[in-house]
C-alpha cells in the first residue's frame, strides 16, 4: 500500500470522526430535529448520486430495505442519541456493529465462526459494555440505547449488503432515496420545530448538511471504495479503526466530552476484538462495511 494510499485513508477517518461531532453539534447545541436532519442529509446524497438511480437494480425492495438501514435508518437512531450521548460514546458503541454483523451472518448466512473470531465478538461486545457502564455513558441516558441499536440496525444491513447486486456507489445512492421516503413523513408526524431550527442558524446548518452529505458520504466514502478496489481488504478495513479513536479523541476537544478510564479501557478491548474479527476471512460478510456499517 502506498503512502498516497494511506494517507486518503487517514482523511477519510479524520472526515468520518468530525461528522460525528458536527452531528452532535447539529442535533444538540442547534436543536436541529435528528429525523429531519438525517433525512436532509440523505435527500442530498440521493441528489448528488442521482445519475447511479439508473438502471434500475435488480430486487428493488431488498435495496431499498438494506440502504435504508444502512444509511438514513441507522443514521436517524445515531442522531437521536447524539442528542444526550456524547461523540466518544458513540465511537466506541459503534465498534459493536462489527460483532452483530458476524452475529447476524450466522443467523441468517450460516456464517461459521471459528474460536478466534468468536473471542473476538466477546472481546468487542464485552468492551461496549465496559464503555456503556462508565460515567461517560451513563449521563448520556437514554441516548446510549439508541447509539446500540443504531449500530444493531447497520450491522442487520451490512449482512445482506453482499446477497445483492449492486455497487457501494449506487447502493448509496439508493440509499439516500429509501431514508427520504420514510424519514420525511416520520419527521412531519413525530417532529417539530425543523423550520425555526434551520431560521436559527441557516448557515451553520447548510455547512453541517454539505459536510455530512457531500464531504462525508460522497467524497470520503467513494475515495474508501476506490482504495478498496486497488488493495486487500484485509489491508484497508484495519486501517478504518481510526474513527472510533478519532472520534474520542475530537469528542475531547471540540465538545468537552468527560472521558473516564472504563471509557478508554472498554474502547481499547472492544478495539482488540474489532481488529481480531475483520482479519478473519469470510465468504458471506461485506468486509468493508465490518467497521464502516453506515453510508
Amino acid at each position: 500500500m502506498s503512502l498516497r494510499t494511506v494517507l486518503i485513508l487517514m482523511l477519510c477517518n479524520l472526515v468520518w470522526a468530525l461528522n460525528v461531532v458536527v452531528s452532535k453539534i447539529v442535533v444538540d447545541d442547534l436543536a436541529v430535529p435528528p429525523l429531519f436532519y438525517a433525512c436532509a442529509r440523505a435527500g442530498l446524497v440521493a441528489l448528488a448520486l442521482a445519475y447511479l438511480l439508473r438502471p434500475l437494480p435488480k430486487e428493488l425492495g431488498k435495496v431499498l430495505l438494506i440502504g435504508l438501514a444502512i444509511g438514513g435508518g441507522s443514521f436517524a437512531l445515531m442522531f437521536i442519541g447524539l442528542e444526550t450521548a456524547s461523540p466518544s460514546v458513540a465511537g466506541v458503541i459503534s465498534l459493536s456493529g462489527a460483532p452483530m454483523t458476524v452475529v447476524f451472518a450466522m443467523i441468517f448466512l450460516r456464517e461459521r465462526v471459528r474460536w478466534r473470531r468468536g473471542l473476538g465478538i466477546l472481546m468487542t461486545l464485552a468492551g461496549v459494555l465496559m464503555a456503556m457502564g462508565s460515567p461517560s455513558a451513563m449521563s448520556g441516558g437514554a441516548g446510549v440505547l439508541f447509539l446500540f441499536a443504531a449500530a444493531v440496525i447497520g450491522a442487520l444491513g451490512s449482512v445482506f449488503f453482499k446477497q445483492i447486486d449492486i455497487s457501494a456507489r449506487a447502493m448509496q445512492a439508493w440509499s439516500g432515496v429509501a431514508s427520504v421516503i420514510v424519514l420525511a413523513p416520520l419527521s412531519a408526524m413525530l417532529e417539530h420545530g425543523q423550520l425555526s431550527a434551520v431560521m436559527a442558524a441557516p448557515g451553520e446548518i447548510a455547512a453541517a448538511l454539505v459536510f455530512a452529505s457531500i464531504v462525508v458520504s460522497v467524497g470520503a466514502h467513494t475515495a474508501y471504495f476506490k482504495v478498496l478496489q486497488d488493495n486487500d481488504a484485509n489491508l484497508v478495513v484495519p486501517l478504518t479503526l481510526l474513527t472510533p479513536l478519532l472520534t474520542i479523541v475530537f469528542g475531547a476537544i471540540i465538545t468537552n466530552d468527560p472521558i473516564g478510564w472504563r471509557l478508554l479501557a472498554g474502547g481499547a478491548l472492544a478495539l482488540v476484538g474489532v481488529a481480531i474479527i475483520v482479519l478473519r476471512p469470510s465468504r458471506n460478510i461485506f468486509k468493508p462495511l465490518l467497521v464502516k456499517a453506515r453510508f
